[in-house]
């Protein structure tokens, strides 16, 4: 096995086993330069936070990259150049997410800010070719706008629209660009342009009003312009093979059922792998184009995060699952990428149940029912549960808790239908699902009716905010991670491509849709609210402004409504482990106090 840096001091040894799951070291999957392979980038929290490192497989040697005191390249990933000779990555203000690319040599050294002349702005893709490079921007006051960058000469714009865009990746002869784009005004339902670098239109794909399609690679062979692309025609995600020579498609039929999340070509781009997505965990499988056959690649049960092919035919894929930390696994049969630092404490398997139609996962503490329980939600609101391993979680059983997991209408993973059933009606939509699953646990005695918690980050803190004031008998405290308070205030606030992203979910900005937002609106029941919460606000978050959380406090404050709040200096969540555990530790024991329940050790 290859570790991916040398062990850190063990100083932290006599902690309990939940915290050392939160200091064990985690792995995301890696990336490799196209004509050197044997030079790759990934992600890691190795160093106490989440930074870019470098790995020179032909040396055996692991190097960390990025030293960023609030962490690197989590909401926007690091990419390396074709010959592998300097990275990417992005670089903001303390998780603000608005910044610019940094380059630097493979080897260190070499930094240098890329475009310097262009002010900083969202990430919309970022596409490397041989001496080129094309880089989305969105701001605000320009919508989206693609800029073509070579070495000694200016930025050249090839792109620009009020709507969101996102760039995707250069064909292999680094002549075609692929991009999605919501021109049409739905940005949950994307069209994909195929660009020339001088911004031509070549081909436009688009498969109407409220049907999507999204992004995948270009063939890896030289001169093969074909591009894989991802559709919802079947109700179900699969892909297809687009032709841009021939401008022909080539469906990839297949009787699976659950979602093709995810199509890699083999490197001689005669056949794809394919991550098969059902009900929360993963499965891998070999689709030939030519003869139209899919075989299976055998797996160990559990969720498959991400999978790619090395120029050898073997498949990576980085392994998940509840029980234990997440490891990078090849199908020759050994593993090639595990976290440093030596072994993490394992935690519960997740048990998972079909609650009338909506898809459950729960993690149980030892002993009899019922318990108390921690309804926990994902955000999104197009993600999902899966059989992930998470120390929350698995905190949370520590402590006593069970730990109930929904995916509710809304949630990616189920099909089309159940993803946009929340269009023109989310949260009260996501919250009838939840108390489903909440009458459910207490029905099995698997949740104490008195003890019941609702929390969750991001879409997932939205919902508990909205949860807590139309919901208010079913639950005894809330814990809203980085949530919306005011759902007007965070609109107004928010980055450009969530606005756009909102009015297609909402049927329009709050000046089109006022009754939409106003019953969607957490500070709308806030006189109802009865159970006391707990609020966790980054004071940089550009998704969920912390001013939609200002606007509700003074609202709760107005009322004499019991909360409790925590403000940092970070955006959308934090990458250090310090700060994870400081926010974690504050939830058990803010719970404890009010519930009896077992305080943080």
């Amino acid at each position: 096995m290859t570790p991916t840096a040398p062990p850190r001091p063990t100083s932290h040894a006599t902690e309990p086993l939940w915290r050392k799951r939160f200091r064990a070291a985690r792995v995301l999957f890696p990336q490799w330069a196209r004509d050197d392979p044997e030079r790759l980038i990934y992600l890691t929290n190795v160093s106490g936070k989440f930074e870019v490192h470098a790995w020179d497989r032909r040396a055996g040697e692991h190097r960390q990259l990025t030293d960023r005191a609030e962490g690197t390249g989590y909401r926007v990933a690091a990419r390396l150049e074709p010959d592998g000779r300097h990275v990417w990555w992005f670089d903001d203000a303390k998780g603000d997410e608005l910044g610019r690319w940094v380059r630097e040599r493979f080897e260190g050294g070499g930094r240098e800010t890329v475009a310097p002349s262009l002010e900083p702005s969202y990430s919309a893709g970022l596409a490397l070719g041989d001496g080129v490079a094309v880089v989305g921007r969105s701001r605000g006051d320009e919508g989206t706008t693609v800029y073509v960058l070579r070495e000694d000469a200016a930025p050249r714009r090839i792109y620009a629209h009020p709507q969101s865009a996102s760039v995707g990746d250069l064909s292999r002869d680094g002549r075609l660009l692929a991009l999605a784009h919501s021109e049409h005004g739905d940005s949950r339902n994307r069209a994909i342009r195929i660009l020339d670098l001088d911004g031509a239109s070549v081909a436009e794909l688009w498969d109407g009003p409220g049907k999507g399609l999204a992004l995948g690679d270009w063939s890896p062979v030289d001169g093969d312009r074909r591009l894989v692309v991802g559709h919802d025609r079947e109700g179900r995600r699969r892909v297809l093979v687009y032709d841009v020579a021939t401008r022909s498609e080539t469906p990839v039929v297949v009787d699976l059922p659950g979602e093709v999340a995810m199509a890699r070509w083999y490197p001689d781009a005669r056949a794809l792998l394919l991550v098969h997505e059902h009900r929360g965990r993963g499965e891998l499988y070999r689709y030939d184009l030519a003869g139209a056959t899919l075989e299976p690649v055998p797996t160990e049960r559990g969720s498959i995060a991400a999978a790619r092919v090395r120029p050898d035919g073997a498949a990576w894929y980085l392994l998940d699952r509840s029980s234990e930390r997440a490891t990078v696994r090849s199908t020759a049969g050994e593993a090639v990428l595990v976290p440093g630092g030596g072994a993490a404490p394992g935690g519960v398997a997740y048990d998972d149940a079909d609650v009338e139609g909506v898809h459950v996962f729960v993690a149980r503490p030892e002993g009899p029912g019922p318990h108390p329980a921690y309804f926990l939600i994902h955000g999104g609101p197009e993600a999902q549960d899966s059989d992930a391993f998470s120390p929350t979680v698995q905190a949370w059983v520590d402590h006593a808790f069970a730990v109930v997991m929904v995916n509710y209408r809304g949630s990616s993973g189920y099909g089309k239908a159940w993803r946009d059933a929340i269009v023109g009606r989310p949260g009260r939509t996501e919250l009838e699902d939840i108390a489903v699953a909440h009458e459910w646990a207490m029905r099995i005695g698997l949740a104490d009716p008195n003890r019941c918690v609702l929390g969750g980050a991001s879409w997932g803190g939205y919902l508990t905010l909205l949860g807590l004031g139309t919901q208010p008998g079913r639950w005894a405290a809330g814990i809203g991670i980085v949530p919306i308070g005011d759902y007007v205030a965070a609109f107004e606030d928010e980055m450009e491509p969530l606005k756009r992203y909102d009015a297609a979910l909402f049927g329009g900005t709050p000046s089109d849709a006022p009754e939409t937002y106003r019953v969607a609106n957490p500070i709308t029941y806030v006189e109802r609210v009865q159970a006391p919460m707990l609020l966790l606000v980054g004071q940089n978050d550009p998704r969920c402004p912390s001013r939609s959380v200002d606007v509700y406090v003074e609202r709760l404050k107005a009322l004499r409504k019991p909360f409790q709040e925590y403000r940092y200096d970070a955006g959308h969540g934090s990458l250090v482990i310090d700060e994870q555990l400081e926010q974690v530790a504050m939830q058990i024991d803010f719970v404890a106090k009010r519930l009896g329940t077992p305080a943080a050790r």
